[in-house]
């Protein structure tokens, strides 16, 4: 699919649905560029075949630490995309567009409760806190 293809189908989605920006969208192409590449490497250079919802949500999740680092959860919830069904209605809104394609047994369902979202965008980059009663001792072998 070309990109002006690709532009008219998200212009399209978002004249209608109104939920997620453009962004989001062309973020869900790179992602799933990205998550393609990933299954090639680990099926040691195999085809392209389909990718799963639960795949797709790994190169989300992967592709969004990596792109967006510790903003990631972030720029998630500036595009109101806040859960992984988030996520799958950007994916059947493409689907609906004609701009991605499914199988028989693809569904919305396939992208109920995958993460959390906090837990994957937010948690890895949380300092842990050190207890006080630790920092006293660590400062008296300091002074001492």
């Amino acid at each position: 699919m070309n990109d002006t293809s690709f532009q008219q189908g998200v212009e399209e989605i978002c004249a209608r649905d109104t939920r997620y920006p453009p962004e989001a969208y062309y973020c869900l192409r790179e992602v799933l560029d990205f998550t393609v590449k990933s299954l090639k490497k680990k099926d040691a250079g195999g085809a392209n075949r389909h990718v799963s919802g639960s795949e797709l949500l790994e190169g989300w999740r992967q592709y969004a630490l990596q792109e967006f680092g510790p903003l990631a959860l972030t720029v998630m919830r500036a595009w109101n995309v806040r859960r992984t069904e988030d996520v799958g209605e950007l994916v059947f809104n493409l689907v609906e567009a004609g701009r991605l394609g499914k199988t028989d047994k693809d569904s919305r369902a396939d992208f109920a409760a995958g993460y959390d979202f906090f837990e994957a965008f937010a948690k890895p980059y949380e300092v842990e806190a050190e207890a006080p009663s630790a920092r006293r001792r660590s400062r008296r072998r300091r002074s001492g």
